[in-house]
């Protein structure tokens, strides 16, 4: 037998194995040993089409695809078969993540940052966020209320865990970001749709909340700067809803990772009026890493135990290299060149509202966040999904039906992104204008 063979447990990888797996093949023969006859196929029991395994399977029927990832995915397939398509339907900055956080993930690199965090994030993080709360907001908020997240998403799924419950209640906009229903339904809560409006700036008032809560809520949830409309809470608005929850004894959660991506005087956060609140963030947006998966929460001090709890067992901890990349984000060289980009997404904001309008989409008054801009199309079409399929299969323009946000007129509405650089604004305005126009 020849020095140095390495054997491998064939018979484990085979005892876990349905089917001949051909690596054992190369395994084999690495090993000196024979190759086997093709073994059969083991005997399974084969359920019934239609026929979901599990209740819980059956149950999570109900929760509704991500529209716009449809849109995404048939763009590329237009793509591939060469068509140019204007990417206008997604969420996600053209910019690619500004060189000193690369950077600053190239170090963390070499220095062996590779291994497990705390599960609520390096305490260096949490501490560059304590800052930023301080500087930006005027709000002291303890590093130990801080948790950093996989992504906000991640974020969101912690909060849904601890704080909704079985045929709980939470009151939600209607039109809102498509997966916070879904994290709400996914914990068998209910989401109580809060329709709104242009004449509601497309956020709720107290007396809308009013309206649609019942003995079953148990919280609100909200996002100032909204997706998919762009709208912001004035200070006022939302103290007045704080209050409003208060009274009720109602949690209070805001999706805040729109912040720094604004174009009015005022971006309030909810921790500036009300300390029990619970916020949701990102590194996404703002600071341009979508791929690296990072955000964080806020929690109130009575529910750090069990958030940090909930964190060790979901996913150990975020990603130890996003977070000191992530540390770069606040600094003064970064702070300049996210700003400058926010500067872009306002230059491609007031382009796009303005050519929308020109060809005769109706929009709200003022897009004060976010880089979305929610059009009415009844001029057009009473058919958003219908409308968005004709525009990239016709016309080579990606745009997001309103069906992915929500009920309340969802077929009159598609959601534009300016996430794309200004030569391809025009192309898709130039675009748009011959379909509708003629």
């Amino acid at each position: 037998m020849p020095q140095n063979t390495v054997f491998f447990p064939l018979r484990l990888l085979e005892a876990n194995s349905l089917f001949y797996n051909p690596a054992t093949e190369l395994l084999r023969l690495f090993n000196g040993v024979d190759q086997p006859e093709t073994p059969k196929l083991r005997t399974i029991v084969n359920r019934k089409k239609g026929v979901y395994p599990t209740p819980r399977l059956k149950a999570l029927a109900k929760i509704n695809p991500f529209r716009v990832m449809t849109v995404m995915r048939r763009a590329a397939e237009l793509e591939a078969e060469g068509k140019k398509v204007v990417h206008m339907e997604v969420g996600e900055p053209d910019f690619n993540t500004a060189t000193p956080i690369v950077d600053a993930a190239k170090r963390a690199l070499n220095a062996g940052y590779t291994h497990y965090t705390d599960a609520a994030g390096i305490n260096e993080l949490r501490c560059a966020i304590a800052g930023h709360y301080l500087e930006r907001y005027g709000v002291s908020v303890d590093k130990e209320r801080i948790l950093v997240t996989p992504g906000a998403s991640g974020g969101l799924s912690l909060l849904a865990n601890l704080l909704v419950g079985q045929n709980d209640g939470v009151l939600i906009t209607d039109p809102a970001y498509p997966c916070v229903r879904n994290f709400i339904q996914i914990m068998n809560g209910r989401p109580q749709l809060v329709p709104v409006d242009r004449t509601q700036n497309f956020q709720p008032t107290v007396q809308l909340l009013e309206d649609s809560a019942d003995a079953s809520t148990c919280g609100l949830w909200l996002a100032s700067p909204s997706n998919p409309t762009g709208s912001v809470l004035s200070r006022e608005a939302l103290t007045g809803i704080c209050r409003w929850c208060s009274e009720k004894d109602l949690h209070v959660l805001v999706d805040e990772i729109y912040h720094g991506l604004h174009y009015v005087a005022d971006l309030p956060s909810v921790l500036e009026v009300d300390d029990s609140a619970f916020v949701v963030n990102s590194f996404s947006k703002y600071f341009g890493m979508t791929g690296w998966r990072l955000g964080w929460i806020v929690v109130p001090d009575y529910a750090v135990e069990k958030a940090r709890v909930l964190a060790q067992n979901f996913y150990i901890s975020p990603s130890s290299i996003a977070q000191h990349a992530a540390l770069a984000g606040f600094s003064e060289e970064t702070s300049k060149i996210l700003e400058r980009r926010r500067q872009c997404f306002r230059e491609r904001r007031d382009f796009l509202c303005t050519s929308l309008r020109e060809i005769g989409f109706s929009l709200a008054e003022e897009v004060q966040g976010a880089f979305y801009i929610y059009a009415d199309i009844s001029r057009f079409s009473e058919n958003s999904e219908r409308f968005c399929s004709d525009m990239l299969e016709s016309h080579g323009v990606a745009i997001t039906p309103g069906t992915d946000f929500g009920e309340f007129r969802a077929e009159n509405f598609v959601r534009f992104a300016f996430t794309t650089g200004m030569d391809d604004l025009a192309l898709g305005v130039e675009r748009l204008r011959r379909a509708l126009q003629g």
